[in-house]
Formats: structure tokens, sequence, C-alpha cells
């Protein structure tokens, strides 16, 4: 859902564009912050980086493994795969 702020700002010479200090105290990002940067349609998106599942992006993280992270849903399954075989496998 995009929200109208009323602001505009241009593109310096060097293709940097200055996010306002009111929307980033607004949105609690703090200098240095890492950000995505999306493309939708013809729309640029935005967005302060929050490391997701490998698998699927979510970011509600359960466990990480060798620096990778991993939500509770693959958590789940990738256990259930490893008992299914191991099972299996006798």
């Amino acid at each position: 859902m995009l929200k109208a702020t009323g602001i505009v700002r241009k593109i310096d010479e060097l293709g940097r564009v200055v996010i306002p200090m009111e929307l980033r105290k607004t949105l609690q990002i703090a200098e240095k912050d890492p950000m995505e940067i999306f493309v939708d349609g013809e729309q640029i998106v935005l967005r302060k980086y929050a490391p997701g599942c490998v698998f699927c992006g979510n970011t509600e993280i359960a466990k990480t493994f060798e620096g990778k992270h991993i939500c509770g849903e693959h958590v789940r399954a990738i256990a259930f795969k490893w008992e299914s075989e191991s099972v299996a496998n006798g």
C-alpha cells in the first residue's frame, strides 16, 4: 500500500536520492542501515534490509545454520525430511 507524502527529491549527479530525516525517523532507519532495492513494474521500492529465510525470504527467523537463516516452517520441513530419510535408510 503506497502512501503519498508530498515529498519530492531530485537525483544528484552521482545518482543519489536523500531520504528525508522525518521519514527516516518515522521508519526507524538509521545512518548506515542496509536498504534493499526492488523494482515493481516501473516503481523503485526501498525497504530496510532484514535477513530472511534462504528458502522463502520470511524474516521471522527460527534458526541459523552455518550463517544461513531458516524460518520455522522450513526448519520443520527439513526435520521431517531428515527423519523420514533416516527411517527409510534404517
